[in-house]
């Protein structure tokens, strides 16, 4: 039976990659599907042996941990130099978006409670 190891939606291609390289060098046979033109289907890295994939999903479980260690001491190391990307800066650095988005949440807002207020008014 085929075991999906990872959906490609939204996965970074260095995350994608690392993956097939931890899988070659424990040489652990894969195969991939690509994702399709509507986008439907992300695409995936399948394992087809059922011993293979109890052990690609022990090795998987292994890397994530420790990427997501990487990804947590990369956000506060960018965090304590101050490049992190927060919304107050983003703000400053584009206020004219930010109150354009605004007005637009306004709008639907308006837009969705106008049957509401003419019911209300008769």
């Amino acid at each position: 039976m085929r075991h999906q190891l990872l959906n490609l939606r939204h996965v970074p291609d260095d995350e994608a990659r690392e993956v097939r390289e931890l899988l070659d060098a424990n040489q652990i046979p894969f195969y991939e599907t690509e994702p399709n033109r509507w986008g439907i289907s992300a695409g995936a890295i399948w394992i087809a042996d059922d011993q293979d994939a109890l052990k690609a999903r022990e090795l998987m479980a292994d890397y994530q941990a420790g990427r997501r260690t990487r990804a947590r001491a990369e956000r506060e190391a960018a965090r304590l130099e101050g490049t992190v990307e927060t919304f107050w800066l983003q703000a400053r650095r584009q206020p004219l978006r930010l109150i354009m988005i605004l007005i637009g949440i306004v709008f639907l807002v308006a837009l969705s409670l106008w049957p509401l207020l003419l019911a209300g008014s008769r």
